[in-house]
């Protein structure tokens, strides 16, 4: 066995294969028709006639319950699994006619356990794939010193230590900055974030959300959590059994019109709070902000214990405002300027006369599968 394919076995990647950084946006990527059987799979496909696009530098998340052919299918975009039947197409091109490893010099890899070489520090794990590469010293220092800052590690703290240093968090981080080591187009993401606890998670959705808005990879990630599929995702593609596609939206469209009371059921009865997430509250009418009596004023803050931002999404919103003394909380912008003021009522108003309110009767905003 090579050392680049002891490699690809241990990091869940083939270090052999990441080439040159990209100059582009992320590619696109297409299914036609993709079906794979496996001689011991009883009942049938593992993944039977499944299509669908993803658009460059869109997050497309692969849910639905286990054994449901989603790594099946993330495998066979970059041919660690070779379908069967059907055509994946990177950027036009059929996976199939290309060389496996010129194939995988354009496609990252990240998996729930990272994948980390324990003998290795973090520097040297980032710096997999360019040292391979035959990359110059000073070239893989600077990248791997701009990869640990990008996903929120100090190359000054980080770079030294060993992967049993670190948090389970700390090491996903480490194994997305590896993936990101040539700029690939595409980014594969197989349950990233499934191995941490739910704070810890929340804490790396939001990063790698970030990471996202700087980079626009085309990325398709693997989740059984729904909550993290509407989080992240510009579409959702639901699976039922065999890899057949149930509905492929973008969330809040799924949220809003499941399209078969499996979906309905898979995306939960509360799908109407879950869609609160989706919204901000500058979608919503702020209130004039009151005049502060100046006895009040004298005395301090407490007022403003509760304060949001324009950004915060409507659930935080409402779960702040639930808990707070008066039901009220002042919004500031970017600058910490007050733009208003937002109270129980006033997001209660502002539901009524939002899409919430009669799904049906409404287009969705959301169609283009862009939220951020």
């Amino acid at each position: 066995m090579t050392l680049e394919n002891a490699a690809s076995e241990l990091a869940g990647v083939d270090i052999a294969s990441q080439g040159g950084a990209r100059t582009g946006p992320g590619a696109a990527v297409e299914l036609r028709h993709v079906t794979k059987r496996f001689s011991s799979h009883e009942g049938g496909a593992a993944v039977e006639d499944l299509s669908f696009d993803v658009r460059p530098g869109e997050i497309c998340v692969l849910v639905g319950p286990s054994g449901c052919g989603k790594t099946t299918t993330l495998k066979m975009v970059n041919r660690l699994i070779e379908p069967t039947g059907g055509q994946v197409m990177l950027d036009g091109e059929d996976v199939t006619t290309v060389d496996a490893v010129a194939l995988r010099r354009r496609i990252g890899y990240v998996i729930q356990q990272t994948g980390l070489f324990p003998h290795q520090t973090i520097a040297e794990n980032v710096a997999t794939v360019p040292r391979l590469l035959g990359w110059s010293r000073q070239r893989t220092t600077n990248r791997v010193d701009e990869l640990l800052r990008l996903v929120g590690l100090d190359p000054g703290r980080m770079a030294r230590r060993y992967p049993a240093e670190l948090s389970g968090g700390e090491r996903q981080r480490v194994g997305v900055a590896r993936a990101l080591a040539a700029e690939p187009p595409v980014l594969l993401m197989d349950e990233p974030f499934g191995a941490v606890d739910p704070i810890v998670r929340a804490r790396l959705q939001d990063e790698f959300l970030r990471i996202q808005s700087q980079l626009r990879t085309t990325v398709l990630f693997v989740t059984h959590d729904i909550d993290e599929a509407i989080k992240v995702g510009d579409r959702v593609a639901v699976f039922a059994e065999r890899g057949r596609l149930a509905q492929y939206s973008p969330p809040a469209e799924l949220l809003a019109k499941p399209v078969s009371d499996y979906v309905a059921e898979f995306v939960g009865a509360d799908r109407a709070l879950k869609r609160l997430a989706l919204m901000r509250v500058a979608d919503l009418p702020l209130e004039p902000t009151p005049a502060v009596p100046a006895a009040a004023a004298s005395a301090g803050d407490e007022l403003e214990s509760v304060r949001l931002t324009l950004q915060t999404n409507v659930r935080d919103a409402l779960a702040a405002l639930l808990s707070s003394v008066d039901g009220r909380a002042p919004v500031v912008d970017k600058g910490g300027i007050v733009a208003g003021e937002m109270t129980r009522d006033s997001v209660v108003r502002g539901l009524r006369s939002h899409s919430l309110a009669a799904p049906e009767d409404q287009s969705d905003p959301a169609q283009d599968g862009s939220r951020r």
